[in-house]
């Protein structure tokens, strides 16, 4: 969650016990739900690595990435959120490493949202070719294309954060890890901008042409329109998630913008913020298990028999460990 607050603030006892009552509630109903699911996306990646035609078919392949992206990302949230609650203060050294991981992660979803929607292109628009196009091997590259493009946003703000930043290895930060902690001047602002805009807008265009095209089949296709129509529309879904991941991607620079307002107050700030990290930040990470596992024939099938078993063993133990 991000916490753009740098200014010292003089808090009376009561204001300071209201401010850990609301983070102990808010950081509670944040929390809970997000084990919550942690839980589902661990049953969907186990699914997904359950039965061969998963593992052996391209598109699987790609939404297991996705989901692994976005379950490390929402796992490293949830970190950083405790880590604010107590609070505890780590050295730039160790927050450092935590935020350039998040920052990797968190690129991989909108590009592999567009090798998605590509997949999806070719499959539709060149039926007879998707077979040679799209195979296992091609799948593993690009998804290795993925980490090695998002890998790059993190090498360049480690750049930034020696050069710009007052940053001290070995000293303790001064306010909780975050994002805009580590990286608050200028340069990096603007930087974040110009990246987040450079990256939604080629990605966007990538899954608008990949839309338009299977939109374009669909409608001359004089058979096999349902297996269009589905295509179709999981290319809207993409563009509907990076979306989702945009927003996510803007909640700090929106959340910086409230905070220079300077209307909130400290308890106000934190209940704005934990809000932004619910529906914005987590709600976004969590969406993915949810969607495909309950759109797709073949992976809900097996993803509801794990998820039965997982909750019939777990409270199958919990009463055992009653008796």
């Amino acid at each position: 969650m991000s916490n753009s607050t740098g200014q010292q603030i003089n808090i009376t006892t009561p204001d300071m016990f209201q401010v850990y009552l609301v983070k102990g509630l808010y950081g509670a109903f944040s929390v809970s739900p997000s084990f919550v699911f942690l839980y589902i996306n661990g049953i969907m990646l186990f699914t997904l690595r359950s039965k061969s035609v998963f593992r052996e078919t391209p598109r699987y392949l790609l939404l297991y990435n996705l989901l692994f992206a976005d379950t490390f990302q929402l796992a490293m949230g949830q970190l950083l959120l405790i880590l604010s609650l107590p609070p505890v203060f780590v050295t730039h050294y160790t927050c450092a490493i935590m935020v350039l991981i998040t920052v990797t992660v968190t690129a991989v979803s909108p590009l592999n949202l567009a090798v998605m929607s590509l997949e999806r292109y070719v499959a539709v628009c060149f039926p007879l070719r998707h077979s040679a196009i799209v195979t296992v091997n091609n799948t593993g590259v690009s998804i290795g294309v993925v980490w090695a493009l998002s890998s790059i946003n993190p090498l360049i703000r480690l750049i930034l954060l020696v050069l710009y930043e007052a940053f001290s290895a070995d000293q303790i930060m001064q306010q909780f890890c975050a994002m805009d902690a580590l990286f608050y001047s200028i340069v990096s602002q603007e930087y974040d901008k110009a990246l987040t805009a450079v990256t939604f807008t080629s990605v966007g265009i990538v899954i608008l042409c990949s839309y338009f095209g299977v939109t374009t089949v669909a409608r001359s296709a004089s058979s096999d329109k349902a297996s269009t129509t589905k295509a179709r529309n999981t290319v809207l879904l993409h563009m509907i998630q990076l979306l989702l991941c945009l927003s996510t991607s803007l909640s700090g620079i929106l959340m910086g913008y409230i905070y220079r307002l300077g209307t909130l107050n400290r308890t106000a700030r934190l209940v704005v913020g934990y809000i932004f990290f619910i529906f914005i930040v987590t709600l976004p990470r969590c969406l993915s298990s949810l969607i495909y596992g309950l759109r797709d024939q073949t992976i809900r099938l097996v993803f509801l028999h794990h998820l039965r078993c997982a909750l019939w063993t777990g409270g199958l133990s919990l009463a055992t460990d009653k008796h």
